[in-house]
């Protein structure tokens, strides 16, 4: 991407063009030109094609862009896909949305329609798939230990509208009848919990290791640090207890799907 996107400027300039004139052609903002320029957005198929247009150089363009590697997930996000992929056990703490691992296609799809910078309607699809495809996780065979705890206020939300919010809460009904998967609801009505942190994930490996992950906007990493691993376990644990319980939890969720 880096290098796609310094050949883009470099002809670019050479041609005297801005960034406005490019991203005029091909449909982007000046900003979502300088991101490919920078190797930091991932250039559509049409933005290859409309800029070997504009810069009079599709040789050049094309043989640049034959070096890209399109994977429908960000660069950040490929070394939890692989742990995730072979997890004995994903426990998740949400606070935002819902876990992506658990969404329906509605629901992508209307979080990744809210992505900003906005996303073209081809890399929308292509995440959708992609998050879809990762849901294997969940009926593979040996299966794996899932846990989730989701703030009442990300269920409530009502994301793609009612008919799509209420389709994923009946999927997390569904899911909660699964007997390697436990759901529970952090309650609003709360006062405080051991979560006010942010959401987070631990992971199980096939090695029987434990790592967690920390997730924010256009970043993601790792953490296999054993001391703050089992600070993450002590406190997943300590948000379990504070949860409703998986029973009063598919109540809840019940009433919530009731009310759409």
């Amino acid at each position: 991407m880096k290098m796609f996107g310094a050949v883009v400027r470099a002809l670019r300039a050479a041609q005297g063009s801005t960034r406005e004139q490019l991203g005029v052609y091909v449909g982007y903002s000046a900003s979502q030109v300088a991101m490919v320029e920078r190797g930091e957005r991932m250039p559509s198929a049409r933005f290859v094609a409309k800029s070997a247009e504009f810069l009079q150089q599709r040789v050049a363009i094309e043989a640049a862009a034959e070096h890209l590697e399109r994977s429908p997930h960000p660069s950040w996000f490929g070394e939890y896909l692989d742990l995730e992929a072979e997890a004995v056990s994903v426990w998740s703490y949400d606070a935002h949305v819902i876990k992506g691992l658990v969404q329906t296609e509605g629901y992508a799809r209307a979080v990744l329609g809210e992505y900003c910078p906005m996303l073209d309607d081809e890399e929308v699809e292509s995440r959708v798939q992609a998050r879809l495809a990762r849901q294997k996780l969940l009926t593979r065979v040996p299966a794996v230990s899932l846990a989730l705890v989701i703030e009442e206020w990300v269920l409530r939300r009502p994301v793609g509208g009612p008919v799509v919010a209420k389709g994923q809460l009946e999927r997390l009904l569904e899911l909660s009848a699964m007997r390697n998967v436990s759901i529970q609801v952090m309650p609003t009505r709360y006062e405080g919990h051991a979560g006010f942190d942010g959401p987070f994930t631990l992971l199980e490996t096939k090695e029987r290791q434990w790592v967690a992950y920390v997730e924010g906007q256009s970043f993601g990493f790792v953490i296999d640090d054993r001391e703050e691993v089992g600070n993450f376990q002590q406190r997943y644990g300590m948000i379990r207890t504070q949860a409703l319980t998986p029973g009063d939890s598919v109540k809840l969720i019940e009433q919530m799907a009731g009310e759409l």
